[in-house]
């Protein structure tokens, strides 16, 4: 009885100890097509707001951080099979989304607005919508916005990527875009996103972006407690100002 027991001990042992080993790097994925939060930078590495709070978290953890690319449409279900430890890729904390991952406390807060051609008038209410053509990034809160609220009103066009949404808007083939009012807002003061301006008021300002990690994860508490240390030390502000004039937690 005590050769299993003292066996048993060893195995529990060992595989703690593979799991300190294995903690000791964590991998985490971004998207790469999020500017100024998550984007490849002109030396081809994986740049931004996220990337740099990844590192900073990391850091933090006294753990090695290796970031990844990954599309988004395909984020979390590659995180639930494994295939990294977390996602920081400006993922908002939805009900949607809660039922299949778990979040930390939210890294920055968002909100959605609409965009469109400067001096081009674009009544953003649900009755001045009526007949236009708006795009959105699949599978964003924007996108699900223009899906839940305005479907009966507007021709919807979805993209893959932000990217795609900003060409087809310089294309004339939207009449307008909503998304994301901070990296919409990087893209508007940028040489890109000259003609073009905000349209109507933020909303949905209650949106809060956090890191997806998988249920029960002990990441989420240490993840959780990095995030107070680098909010209390001015590393969080260091990172926001290289970003932004404003606080956007």
């Amino acid at each position: 009885m005590n050769h299993w027991v003292k066996a048993g001990a060893l195995a529990i042992g060992m595989a703690a100890s593979t799991f300190a080993m294995a903690a000791d790097k964590i991998k985490i994925a971004t998207e790469g097509a999020w500017a100024p939060f998550n984007f490849v930078n002109e030396q081809g590495q994986l740049a931004g707001f996220d990337v740099d709070i990844a590192n900073a978290l990391c850091a933090k953890m006294k753990v090695e951080c290796e970031i990844v690319g990954q599309d988004w449409d395909g984020m979390i279900p590659a995180l639930k099979v494994r295939k990294f430890d977390a996602i920081v890729a400006s993922m908002s904390i939805t009900e949607e989304r809660l039922r299949q991952v778990d979040f930390t406390d939210h890294y920055y807060s968002g909100g959605l607005r609409f965009m469109g051609p400067e001096g081009k008038e674009l009544d953003t209410s649900k009755v001045g919508l009526k007949g236009k053509v708006i795009g959105a990034q699949r599978s964003t809160v924007g996108g699900m916005y223009l899906e839940d609220n305005l479907a009966d009103v507007v021709d919807i066009k979805l993209y893959d990527t932000q990217e795609a949404v900003y060409l087809d808007l310089q294309a004339g083939r939207l009449d307008g875009a909503i998304a994301d009012e901070l990296p919409a807002y990087d893209w508007l003061n940028g040489d890109n996103g000259k003609g073009f301006e905000f349209k109507g008021e933020a909303f949905a300002k209650n949106d809060k972006i956090g890191i997806a990690i998988r249920k029960k994860d002990e990441l989420k508490e240490k993840f959780n407690q990095a995030l107070k240390e680098i909010r209390a030390d001015g590393t969080y502000e260091k990172i926001n100002a290289k970003y932004f004039p404003f606080s956007i937690y």
